[in-house]
């Protein structure tokens, strides 16, 4: 038996001011045959990793394609993204007969002149394996389940955690049922159901804690192999936006539409129940201010590089500098030129600093201001979940109260190694602002004593009736109040 793997993903937000290139891979994951490390893998090539470890010991051979991963962003362009699927292509077809695919891919990736890229890629992959190769994908939640790839695809499983903490586990269960499959012990049969919505499902709040909990539960029970849920990726303007519901089950279709037409419904019963409420920054201070314990973790969703933005937005720092808030941390500010001048001047240096508000009208205005240089590290990381996320050089500067971290590398803030990395305790801090959605709280919840978000009015407008949609398909909610749920695949 003989499986290939490999990965090309990125998530896509169409209205980011960042085009993604070649570069912006090459910054990220950017894999040869046989160049991933047996260190823990990122989710997306988790698919690879746990094929190479299981390999011997389920009589398998696997054959190892690259893998190309960027930061969220806008599309990625036309030409580098054939180039690495092409490449990738090349391999398999060099590779055949090839009895299984296995795919780490995101789910929202663009590229221009493709709307689906992971359409495209499973469109390929089967004209190069024919239909009685065994296709399975894992992908991103926040992903659009298209009804292509569904139709394409024999198995697809989406991580189920938000934060998402299991793309392992996920990938272990995708590798299972595509062997259990070749071996002829199961029939895989997808169903697809849209719930015509748009909204947030963090798995750390209540509601949907318990509702991921209870679809774990179901799998394995009679001929249900699978349950993904589909939140969908707001910031991109692609007609099959949206909250959708995968149910892939034994030989059964009838039962599988059943299924996830049931659990589709539940979540359509679930709008606007699942979704953090955010402040507006005065309050969002004031809050923190007046409660009694330490840290209190501010979150700054709407300049969230894990969603595309520039992740150099200073109207929560300036709000602090403003005010004179003392003992607080903000992080990470994206500003490679001021991280520089930092390196330049030398720990301990005052000097006159421009950083932030760089990229688009978005990123709010520069801070200047006379700054002390009060840590410098190169080559940082930071801890998400069990792996390590880079970060590029360092700097940390503070102006009036407030610590202030640049980084080099663009991301969201995961763990608290950002901070501590150039010599600040986040736990120390009364106020520490942090740069993301909902993944930060894997490296932070546990040491948060409080969480508030705020919309700092960034690239990533919290409020959908904003975002300027002109391709999305009609009716959905909370865009209009009548929708159609319904079964698509």
């Amino acid at each position: 038996m003989r499986l290939f793997a490999a990965t090309l993903c990125t998530e896509s937000n169409t209205f980011s001011p960042l085009p993604t290139s070649l570069d912006a891979f090459k910054e990220g994951l950017y894999l040869r045959p046989g160049e991933l490390s047996d260190d823990l893998p990122f989710n997306a090539t988790a698919p690879l990793w746990v094929a190479r470890r299981r390999a011997a010991a389920e009589c398998f051979t696997l054959v190892e394609g690259s893998c190309f991963g960027a930061e969220p962003a806008g599309a990625t362009n036309q030409r580098d993204y054939e180039f690495m699927r092409d490449e990738i292509l090349g391999q398999l077809k060099a590779a055949l007969p090839i009895d299984g695919v296995l795919l780490g891919l995101h789910g929202a990736m663009m590229a221009h002149g493709y709307d689906d890229v992971e359409g495209d890629i499973l469109e390929r992959v089967r004209s190069l394996v024919g239909p009685r190769c065994v296709i399975g994908v894992t992908l991103d939640p926040h992903c659009h389940l298209t009804v292509k790839r569904v139709k394409i695809a024999d198995v697809i499983v989406l991580y189920k955690e938000y934060p998402h903490t299991d793309g392992i586990e996920r990938a272990e269960d995708m590798l299972d049922i595509v062997l259990k499959t070749l071996r002829g012990q199961v029939n895989p049969i997808m169903s697809l159901y849209d719930c015509r919505q748009i909204q947030t499902y963090p798995t750390t709040l209540p509601l949907m804690r318990d509702f991921v909990d209870r679809i774990k539960e179901m799998e394995g029970e009679g001929a249900v192999l699978s349950i993904s849920i589909g939140h969908g990726f707001e910031f991109a303007d692609v007609p099959e936006l949206g909250t959708r519901v995968l149910v892939v089950m034994d030989k059964d279709k009838r039962k599988g539409d059943a299924l996830a037409t049931k659990l589709g419904e539940e979540l359509v019963s679930m709008r606007g129940k699942t979704a953090r409420q955010y402040l507006p920054i005065e309050e969002g201070i004031d809050a923190a201010l007046e409660f009694r314990g330490a840290p209190v973790l501010i979150a700054d969703p709407a300049d969230n590089a894990g969603g595309g933005a520039p992740s150099d937005n200073t109207t929560v720092l300036r709000h602090l500098i403003d005010r004179q808030i003392e003992g607080a941390a903000v992080g990470p500010v994206w500003d490679p030129i001021a991280v520089r001048l930092c390196f330049d001047a030398g720990e301990g240096a005052e000097l006159p600093l421009r950083f932030g508000g760089k990229i688009g009208s978005s990123s709010g205005a520069p801070i200047d201001a006379m700054v002390t240089v009060v840590g410098l590290k190169r080559d940082c990381w930071q801890s998400y979940g069990p792996k390590m996320w880079p970060l590029g050089d360092c700097a940390a500067v503070r102006v009036a109260g407030v610590d202030v971290v640049l980084v080099t590398h663009r991301t969201q803030a995961f763990g608290p190694e950002l901070f501590r990395n150039v010599g600040i305790d986040p736990v120390a801090k009364k106020i520490v602002v942090v740069k993301s959605t909902q993944h930060f709280m894997a490296g932070y919840g546990s040491i948060a004593k409080k969480v508030i978000f705020v919309d700092c009015g960034g690239a990533l407008t919290l409020d959908c009736d904003k975002i300027p949609y002109t391709r999305v398909k009609r009716p959905i909610w909370p865009l209009d109040e009548k929708t159609s749920p319904g079964l698509v695949a």
